[in-house]
C-alpha cells in the first residue's frame, strides 16, 4: 500500500525537519502493539512524501525514494520499566524547571516550543522530579481540542510526539546534552481523550559514546500507564566541546 502524507511546518521538531516523534508516529499507525521506528534522514517539511506499508515494514519515502525513515512491529522485552508516577502536582511544579524556558533550546519545536500557542504545539514542558532520581523528569499534558480525531483521542503520532522531546530532556538536565532522535520503540495502552491531562515523564537508562538511552512513559493523571517508549538519541561524544 502506498499513499501520500506530507510532514507540516506545524509539526516540526529542529526548524527545517519534522519532529521525531511525530514522524515515528505517523509510521507506527500502520501496527498494533509495540513498533520500532528509526528515522534515516531529516523529516523534510511541506514536502510530499510516501508512506510505503508493505511485508511487515512501513517506510517513508522522498524524493527518489530516498529513505527517510521505517518502522516494524517492536519487541515488547524493549520496552523499559518505568518509574512510579510521581503526582500532577509533582509534575506541574517539575514543569517550572523545563530547560526551554530558560535558555535557548527548540521553542518552535512542536512537542516542546515555548513559543507555539496552545492548539499548535503540544507544549509538554519537563524538568525535574523532586526527590526522584537525577534526570527523571515529568510535567502535565493535557490533550487540546486541536488535535482530536474522530474519536474524541489523541491521535497515535500525536502520542508518539509527546513522548519525544522529554527522553532529551532527561539528558539535558543532568549536563549529558541532548541529541536528535534515531530510532523509538513505543507501545500506546490507550491514547488520552481530549480535555484528559496526563502526565509525561522521562528517564535516562545508559550512555555509550554517542548514543543516549531514554525511557517516556505517559500516565493519566491517577496513575495509570497509558504509554510507554524507549528511545535512542544520538548526540555528541561526551568530550566533544560546547
Amino acid at each position: 500500500m502506498r499513499s501520500k502524507i506530507v510532514v507540516a511546518q506545524q509539526f516540526r521538531g529542529p526548524p527545517n525537519s519534522g519532529n521525531g516523534g511525530y514522524v515515528c508516529g505517523l509510521m507506527a499507525r500502520s501496527f498494533n502493539g509495540p513498533v520500532t521506528a528509526m528515522l534515516r534522514a531529516p523529516p523534510p517539511l511541506d514536502t510530499p512524501l510516501d508512506l510505503v506499508v508493505e511485508d511487515g515494514v512501513a517506510r517513508i519515502l522522498g524524493q527518489g525514494d530516498v529513505l527517510i525513515g521505517e518502522a516494524r512491529a517492536g519487541d515488547a522485552s524493549v520496552l523499559p520499566s518505568p518509574p512510579p508516577p510521581p503526582s500532577l502536582a509533582a509534575a506541574t511544579a517539575a514543569a517550572a524547571g523545563f530547560p526551554g524556558l530558560h535558555r535557548p533550546f527548540h521553542p518552535v519545536c512542536f512537542t516542546c516550543g515555548d513559543q507555539l500557542d496552545e492548539g499548535l504545539g503540544l507544549r509538554v514542558f519537563v524538568g525535574q522530579v523532586e526527590g526522584m532520581d537525577p534526570g527523571v523528569v515529568a510535567g502535565p499534558w493535557t490533550v487540546h481540542p486541536s488535535f482530536a480525531d474522530a474519536d474524541g483521542l489523541a491521535p497515535v503520532e500525536v502520542v508518539w510526539a509527546a513522548l519525544d522531546c522529554p527522553g532529551s530532556v532527561a539528558w539535558v538536565v543532568t549536563e549529558g546534552g541532548g541529541g536528535l532522535l534515531g530510532t523509538m520503540t513505543g507501545e500506546i495502552l490507550r491514547r488520552p481523550a481530549v480535555g484528559e491531562t496526563t502526565i509525561v515523564v522521562a528517564w535516562p537508562i545508559e550512555q555509550s559514546g554517542r548514543k543516549r538511552i531514554s525511557g517516556t512513559a505517559l500516565y493519566s493523571a491517577d496513575g495509570e500507564l497509558m504509554a510507554l517508549s524507549h528511545q535512542i538519541w544520538i548526540g555528541r561524544a561526551p568530550s566533544s566541546p560546547e
